[in-house]
């Protein structure tokens, strides 16, 4: 029997059958593939048709603003930000710091519990000047955006239980109003980083009645206890040993009287005791090492009240040994007396020159014309002499007025007479100082209240600042300037952006802090100014402190002594100047430079 074939074969007919319906299926799920793509494709372009539509309504109906757009679009990226673009006839200057490198600076003095306020407390505070120190400097000299100051002196920072802080409850700690010490590291290098001197007001002649050192003093005294240490730390006299001039308040229970010629809550220092000059030298030695650049310092001859020389010779000790570790130190004693005391100090260390201050005072007197510009003129150079007769390396310290002074700004009937004095101050030889707010005209005086604190107002700054006047301050709103710093940041002609064109003025010639002035009078009550000499640098700085436009020939002024000037270098005030050979006129209320 033959064996049957496991693989069974198809008969050829059933074969070609099973091939052909094989092949239709393909053919037919092309086609449906087909039909479906055609019909995708049919809608796609029927979309596509309506969207290019649309598209072009679109565009027809706003062609103009889509050509602007793109106008827009362009120039972004081809033309350069306007607000960048210098103004014209001017070229752009590169970003650049303040060179300056020694001590003969612009100064600007806040008072911080008054400056601005970073937490909403309405206490000035450190924080709230670092916030605001663009507007005192903003790193940038070329950039004409900001007072362009170059030192701060800060009013006390200690703590202490009064609003002024200038009695220290503890000289190692900053008052919590104010902030902390990491607040004042932060400060002192952010003035590092912008080239500005950081001064810290250091009242080392009296501290609190609440400091430690003057309770164990009055525990020492009324138990009689010598071998406290703090026995000697005050000066303490019997009733009578009391000394005639001098202000005394009596330890109950014992006969003994500490001297307070401040208030009975500002009990004085000892300083016949070694100790007390120690630990008063360390404090000055503890903020240098913190990054601060120096003081300045209180009350100086209250050191020994009545005994200049006495007085004298400790600042001589306390500043020759701050010298020995800090060299380039920056300090400036306030000696609120006449000229020749004033004058005695500068052995030690510069001193304010209240003369120049306050409404009766030289500036002031000469910007209303109260008093001529020679004898202005005349006053500075000799001022300037006896400076370096005291100390060759000494400078003079001019101000307009200060937190212990009524404003500058309520002296003068309109605000011209203001930019005046500002003139006379700022272009003047050393390094003046600038009380915060009278860049833009602050008022406050102390009045019939008797009260400080109404020297030492908010600052405007009208952008919401939340900072307060200082307890005790009485002052009349209603008597108060009606713009603001947000105000006058806007107004080109505004006393703020005059301010900022000045102290340019002045730090663009170094002669102007640094050199020797003659005084040069013209014949005229309203005019005249100096010959300056700095080195090689000769150059003429002329005031008209009128109201009316004056000509001097210079020709006639004698005390040129032959030199002659070829051209108008810079000119400040409410008009311009011309040099027609010898003549010069100067438009009023104006200050002019020659070189």
């Amino acid at each position: 029997m033959a064996k049957s074939n496991i693989y069974k074969q198809s008969a050829p007919g059933s074969f070609k059958s099973k091939k052909k319906i094989a092949i239709i299926a393909v053919i037919s799920v092309v086609l449906v593939a087909a039909l479906a793509v055609s019909a995708l494709l049919f809608i796609y372009n029927e979309t596509v048709d309506r969207i290019v539509s649309v598209v072009e309504k679109t565009v027809d109906k706003n062609v103009d603003r889509i050509h602007n757009l793109l106008d827009k679009f362009i120039d972004h990226f081809t033309k350069p930000n306007p607000e960048e673009e210098p103004p014209k006839g001017e070229e752009s200057l590169p970003p650049m710091l303040d060179p300056i490198k020694d001590n003969y600076r612009t100064f600007y003095q806040v008072f911080v519990g008054s400056f601005s306020d970073s937490n909403g407390d309405t206490y000035g505070d450190l924080r709230g000047l670092i916030n605001r120190f663009d507007y005192l400097n903003d790193g940038n000299i070329n950039s004409g955006k900001s007072l362009g100051v170059q030192g701060i002196w800060l009013s006390p920072i200690f703590s202490s239980p009064s609003y002024h802080k200038y009695d220290a409850k503890d000289y190692y700690k900053i008052d919590w109003r104010f902030g902390d010490m990491n607040d004042l590291r932060e400060l002192a290098q952010l003035c590092e980083e912008r080239n500005v001197k950081l001064i810290l007001d250091l009242a080392i002649n009296h501290t609190s009645s609440q400091h430690e050192w003057f309770l164990q003093f009055k525990k020492a005294r009324m138990e009689g206890d010598t071998s406290n240490p703090y026995y000697d730390y005050y000066t303490c006299v019997t009733t009578e040993e009391k000394v005639g001039g001098r202000a005394y308040q009596k330890i109950a229970g014992v006969d003994a009287w500490f001297e307070c010629n401040f208030s009975g809550d500002m009990p004085e220092l000892n300083f016949d005791n070694p100790t007390v000059r120690e630990e008063m030298l360390k404090v000055a030695q503890y903020y240098m090492e913190l990054g601060v650049d120096g003081f300045r310092f209180d009350a100086i001859k209250y050191i020994y009240y009545g005994d200049t020389q006495k007085s004298v010779d400790f600042w001589e000790w306390y500043m020759g040994e701050l010298k020995k570790d800090y060299p380039d130190i920056y300090c400036v004693g306030e000696c609120w007396s006449g000229e020749s005391e004033i004058l005695d100090y500068y052995s030690a260390m510069n001193c304010f020159n209240f003369a120049m201050s306050q409404a009766e005072g030289k500036a002031a007197m000469a910007a209303k014309g109260t008093s001529s510009v020679s004898t202005f003129t005349n006053y500075i150079e000799s001022y300037q002499k006896s400076v370096l007769a005291n100390n060759p390396d000494g400078m003079p310290m001019s101000f307009l007025s200060n937190h212990d002074m009524d404003r500058i700004a309520g002296t003068f009937v309109t605000e011209n007479y203001m930019r005046m004095a500002a003139n006379l101050y700022l272009l003047s030889p050393g390094s003046p100082t600038i009380y915060y707010g009278e860049e833009i005209g602050i008022r406050g005086s102390r009045g019939s209240a008797n009260t400080d604190a109404n020297r030492r107002l908010a600052m405007l700054w009208g952008d919401g600042d939340t900072v307060g006047n200082p307890i005790g301050s009485t002052y009349d709103s209603s008597k108060q300037i009606s713009t603001t710093v947000a105000d006058q940041l806007e107004d080109p002609n505004s006393l703020y952006n005059y301010y900022c064109k000045l102290i340019a003025i002045r730090h663009k010639y170094e002669a102007i802090a640094r050199g020797t002035y003659n005084s040069i009078s013209c014949g005229q009550k309203k005019a005249g100014g100096f010959l300056i000499t700095y080195g090689e640098e000769k150059i003429g700085l002329f005031h008209n402190t009128s109201t009316e436009e004056l000509s001097i020939d210079l020709a006639g002024c004698t005390d040129l002594a032959g030199h002659s000037f070829a051209a108008i270098l810079d000119v400040i005030g409410t008009g311009d100047a011309k040099l027609e050979g010898t003549v010069l006129t100067i438009a009023p209320q104006t200050s002019v430079i020659l070189g």
